[in-house]
Parts: structure tokens; C-alpha cells; sequence
């Protein structure tokens, strides 16, 4: 089989290595627009379920991916001075360019071809000359755009704010802290990924956008603004940018998944809200899905139906959840006066996934401090 894949993230990397590993007489080609260490953000998570898939997926990349891991099984709520921490959870983190890194290598072993800075403007061409074409181009798909007609897209714009940070100062584990100001509620998601820099996202609501001046600041008076209102938990470590940038979150769906012989995967095809966690996570487990569906069936347009029948009702239930939990920061002020333990609380349940006798699994003392605090 001839397959061409646009876009050289994890998403596409990933399934050309596992349609390469099935059947080493295909022939994969590779396309991305951007060079072999340009990538943008700094961490990526996984569950300890996702770690399962990956391992039994590709246990050569697998290997070589947690080597590079942090992993924690703690979430910590900050507001104040007052840290609730809640154990239990099972997370690891990698750098998203240690990833990419790991990806292209065993890619490469595998005889894949990957042309980078290959930016294709001619898609039609380039499907008319395989048997099947991916899209896994990211959230501004342009395979989803030619095709937008057939794949039926829909492009949610989300209200809150949010930039993308590094910094040297680690978090052992996933950090949820609050902080306020005059201008109103900051969020930061943050989490260690190597031995020396950690994730470290910031959100805020329109209100506080708009109240903190933000759309007048510059790069550099944007991260002194941020490192300021994060001081105490920064300890005097700066913010590290990688073209960092305030963004708006925006929700992906597609009412159809395939046309002939395209597909999406990934962002171009879903997105979900990183409070819940890792796109790449997503986009990987895609790949996975997609390699299997080709595994149990010869011809593309049957193996095409089989992964959206078999994955999108997966891909529904998890955006569902997302959405539960954006739309918690999203509201976050309602939450202000909540004491550090309910706050924990809420945010532990959330998305809907985690209900009270789970938590009681995963931390049997934290739900007894809060059944305690709020009899």
C-alpha cells in the first residue's frame, strides 16, 4: 500500500510506524512543513493507560520514550498559601521534542521516508497518487479545509485565554494552582517533564484578560505581568518562552471522519481542553486505532468505516468529559470562595470520569479529610 501522510507530529509519525512495523512493503512517505527540531510547547502527559497502548503498540519506541519520562501520581491544588495535595493518579511526562525526536528515529529505522519542510499545496495530486492519504496536520488542518465539505467541521472558539509556558522551577506532579489579583482569577497547569524544566500553562477569563490589560503588553512585559502574579510559586525561576503567545482554545469536531481514501487524526481531526489532559495522547491512541482497523481489513474504505465506527464513540465521550472540565475554568470564579479542600474536591470530579468512591480508591485519606471538612 502507497500512503502519504501530511503532517510529521506525533500523530502521522506514529501511524506510519505502525503500518510500517504490519507490513514493511508499504510505502509511507512522510510530509511536514516545519524541520526536524522545530516543535512548539514543552511537555506532553500520559496515563499510565495510555503507556499500556503504546507498549503493546510498539514496544521498541515505548522503551525508548519512558526512559526519558517523569512520572508522578499526585495532583496538587494551590490557592493561597495552602497546598491540597491528592494521590493515586498514575502520569508521566516527556518532552514534546524528546518525543518527536524518538518518533522520527525509530521512523527512520523502519525505512520510512520523512520530507521535512515539505509544505504540499497540491492535496488532490498528492491523494491521487496513493491509496491512502492523512491528515494529521494539527488544529489548522489544511487537509480538513480542502475537504471541509465532505468532512463537515465544526470550529468551536472558546472565551478563556491561555499561554504556554517552560520554566526551570519543577513541579513534582500535576499542579493546579489559583492566583488573583486586581485584575481577577490566573490558573497555571503545571507539571515537571525532565530533570530540569517543567510545563507551565497560564489561563485566565475574558474579565481578567481585559481587566489585566494583556492585549497591550508586548512578549517581555506579557511574562514579567505573568511571573509576577506567580511569584510564589515560580521562586524567582523566570518563565521560559517558545513562541509563546496568548491563544484561544478551540474545540474540534468533524461530522465525518473519512472521504474516499482521507482520513484525520489528531488535532485536525479532535481537539481536547489540556485541563483534562494531552492532545498527543489522543493522537497517538488515533494512530493506534487506525493501524488496527487496517490490520482486520484489506481494503481502505472498509477499514476507513471501521475506525470511526469503533473510535468515535471513544473520541465523544472523552470530549464530553473535556468539555466538563474547560468549562469549570472557564467558570472559575464561581469557585472563589470554596475552601482549599472543596476546591481540591471540585476539581478532582470535575469532568464527570473521577465520582466520589473512585477518588476514595485513589486517595482514601483525602476523601476522608473532606468528608470531614464539609459534615
Amino acid at each position: 500500500m502507497k500512503i502519504n501522510i501530511i503532517g510529521g507530529g506525533p500523530a502521522g509519525l506514529y501511524f506510519a510506524i505502525l503500518m510500517k512495523k504490519a507490513n514493511p512493503a508499504n510505502e509511507i512517505t512522510v510530509h511536514e512543513r516545519n524541520g526536524p527540531d522545530d516543535t512548539f510547547g514543552w511537555g506532553v502527559v500520559f496515563s499510565g493507560r495510555t503507556l499500556r497502548n503504546l507498549r503493546d503498540a510498539d514496544a521498541e519506541s515505548h522503551a525508548e520514550i519512558t526512559r526519558q519520562f517523569e512520572a508522578w501520581d499526585n495532583v496538587d491544588v494551590v490557592r493561597d498559601d495552602e497546598k491540597i495535595s491528592v494521590h493515586g493518579n498514575s502520569f508521566s511526562g516527556v518532552s514534546r521534542l524528546q518525543l518527536l525526536k524518538i518518533l522520527q528515529r525509530r521512523a527512520e529505522q523502519l525505512g520510512i521516508a520523512i520530507l521535512f519542510r515539505s509544505e504540499i499545496n497540491d492535496i488532490e495530486s498528492l491523494r491521487a497518487d496513493c491509496h491512502l492519504l492523512i491528515g494529521a496536520d494539527g488544529i489548522n488542518s489544511t487537509v480538513r479545509q480542502r475537504f471541509a465539505e465532505h468532512f463537515g467541521p465544526n470550529l468551536s472558539v472558546r472565551s478563556n485565554r491561555y499561554i504556554w509556558y517552560g520554566t526551570n522551577q519543577l513541579f513534582h506532579g500535576l499542579t493546579l494552582t489559583f492566583r488573583e489579583n486586581e485584575a481577577g482569577i490566573f490558573s497555571a497547569h503545571s507539571y515537571k517533564f525532565n530533570q530540569t524544566t517543567s510545563t507551565f500553562i497560564v489561563e485566565c477569563d475574558p474579565q481578567t484578560w481585559d481587566q489585566a490589560r494583556l492585549a497591550a503588553m508586548n512578549e517581555a512585559d506579557t511574562r514579567a505581568y505573568v511571573e509576577q502574579v506567580f511569584a510564589p510559586d515560580l521562586q524567582g525561576q523566570p518563565l521560559l518562552s517558545n513562541n509563546s503567545k496568548w491563544i484561544n482554545f478551540i474545540l474540534v469536531k468533524n461530522a465525518r471522519w473519512a472521504f474516499e481514501n482521507v482520513v484525520l487524526i489528531g488535532d485536525a481531526l479532535h481537539t481536547a481542553h489540556f485541563s483534562i489532559g494531552s492532545g498527543t495522547k489522543l493522537a497517538m491512541e488515533d494512530a493506534i486505532a487506525l493501524a488496527t482497523s487496517f490490520q482486520r481489513h484489506d481494503g481502505v474504505n472498509s477499514a476507513l468505516i471501521e475506525f470511526e465506527s469503533t473510535r468515535k464513540p471513544y473520541i465523544e465521550e472523552y470530549q464530553a468529559a473535556a468539555l466538563e472540565s474547560m468549562l469549570w475554568f472557564e467558570n472559575v470564579r464561581q469557585y472563589k470562595d470554596l475552601s482549599p479542600i472543596e476546591l481540591a474536591y471540585s476539581l478532582m470530579t470535575r469532568s464527570g470520569r473521577v465520582d466520589h468512591e473512585e477518588l476514595k480508591k485513589r486517595d482514601a485519606e483525602f476523601v476522608e479529610a473532606y468528608e470531614a471538612a464539609t459534615s
